[in-house]
């Protein structure tokens, strides 16, 4: 119930900051639970992906040091967060997620990168949806990085790409991950193309951060 409902709050807020979103290839979401997979680019693409994709609901990964905080944790828990370690995930990292799949009502929104500073896909997506018997489902955003410029309504974009089965006979051994990490990349870089032939994702945090040591030498 506070999912969906707040669900529609932040939808109608993100609305009236940015106008109405374009999402693309909806009908190629799958009818049960999945692994939605995607380039990690603004600390928002999760809400605009759970958006584009409802009415299915997500579950998500949180670092453990949000659920310190009593209301952070009242709130992360009733839209279906669960707590990780990133330091030292140990299995549950692993178990948690593919219980909640396996149980059928929740799907999961999940950054093979794990940062949005780093280009490299790792394979905990993959094991996660091999185990849970769910497929990956590839997504980007592209869109305003930063939340000031949501304000200037440029156009967002959240497109879907067709899901990725991975064989049950298929070792995720270190051949087995970089198979399905080009499936993933390839996936990324289709959808990126086909909704601008000219992106190019630029780390807009990582521009600031270097701006404002550059300030401090002067």
């Amino acid at each position: 119930m506070f999912y969906s409902f707040l669900r529609g709050i932040i939808r109608a807020l993100l609305f009236l900051i940015n106008g109405r979103a374009t999402y693309q290839h909806r009908d190629d979401l799958p009818d049960g639970p999945y692994v939605l997979v995607g380039p990690h680019r603004t600390w928002f693409d999760p809400v605009y992906f759970a958006l584009a994709a409802s009415p299915r609901k997500f579950s998500f990964m949180a670092k453990e040091e949000l659920f310190q905080n009593p209301i952070l944790r009242w709130i992360l828990v009733r839209v279906n967060g669960f707590s990780v370690n990133r330091d030292h995930p140990g299995p549950s990292a692993i178990k948690t997620p593919v219980r909640i799949l396996r149980q059928g009502d929740l799907s999961l929104i999940m950054f093979p990168s794990g940062s949005r500073h780093s280009a490299e896909l790792k394979g905990g997506a993959a094991v996660i949806a091999k185990m849970a018997r769910v497929p990956l489902v590839p997504a980007v955003y592209q869109g305003p990085l930063t939340f000031k410029r949501l304000f200037s309504r440029q156009r967002v974009t959240v497109a879907f790409g067709k899901p990725i089965t991975i064989d049950r006979k298929l070792k995720l051994d270190e051949d087995g991950q970089k198979q399905i990490e080009q499936q993933m990349q390839a996936a990324f870089d289709s959808l990126d193309k086909e909704i601008n032939p000219d992106f190019h994702y630029v780390d807009v945090t990582g521009e600031e951060k270097a701006a404002k040591e550059q300030s401090k030498l002067k």
